[in-house]
């Protein structure tokens, strides 16, 4: 029988993106500390951070197959972590204006058939477009993305922000890599595609 699948994650973007697998899932608050370490690298953070979520949904559950994502957003040097508010979502993306930004997606698998623990990492980069005064507070008036890393939702008004990305999956932009994702599912049991998997 197939083991039971559980998204370490409160973000209901990423439980929307799993949904299109077809899979049943269930969800968990992973309940971990976010904070970045010392000079810690943003996909190294990403990762970190995956990692422990799954662990911590797993320990609870180890019976189950975990997932677990995290997404660091980086400006040149500077990490740009959901804004929470309106102010900072304006000033975040005055920041992005006109220049790349870098998304590093992790996620875990772990669990039964998953041979511990599976893990990748996604890079995506937006080129945003520059950007006017008056756009920028039209678009936080209009998407309010105070929830989403980097202040914008890619999947809702924030496409109007950009000139390009680059990415080999565009489910990783909103949080989580379906693509890598379905493989791992595959290769633990759990198909999307088989006979009686939704």
């Amino acid at each position: 029988m197939a083991p039971h699948l559980l998204l370490a994650s409160t973000s209901r973007y990423r439980a929307l993106l799993l949904e299109r697998l077809g899979l049943p899932f269930g969800v968990q608050a992973p309940g971990v500390d976010e904070s970045p370490l010392p000079r810690e690298q943003p996909a190294a953070r990403a990762l970190r951070l995956a990692q422990a979520k799954a662990h911590a949904v797993h320990g609870r559950h180890p019976g189950t197959c975990v997932i677990g994502s995290d997404q660091v957003a980086v400006v040149g040097r500077r990490v740009l972590d959901k804004p929470g508010s309106a102010a900072v979502c304006r000033e975040q993306l005055e920041a992005v204006s006109g220049k790349r930004v870098a998304f590093h997606t992790a996620v875990a698998l772990l669990g039964p058939g998953a041979d511990g623990a599976r893990t990748h990492v996604d890079l995506t980069r937006v080129r945003f477009r520059t950007l006017t005064a008056r756009e920028i507070s039209r678009y936080v008036e209009l998407d309010q993305p105070f929830d989403c890393a980097g202040g914008f939702r890619s999947e809702g008004l924030g496409v109007a922000l950009f000139e390009a990305v680059e990415t080999r999956d565009p489910s990783a932009l909103v949080g989580l890599p379906l693509i890598w994702l379905a493989g791992a599912l595959r290769a633990a049991g759990l198909d999307p595609l088989a006979p009686g998997s939704s």
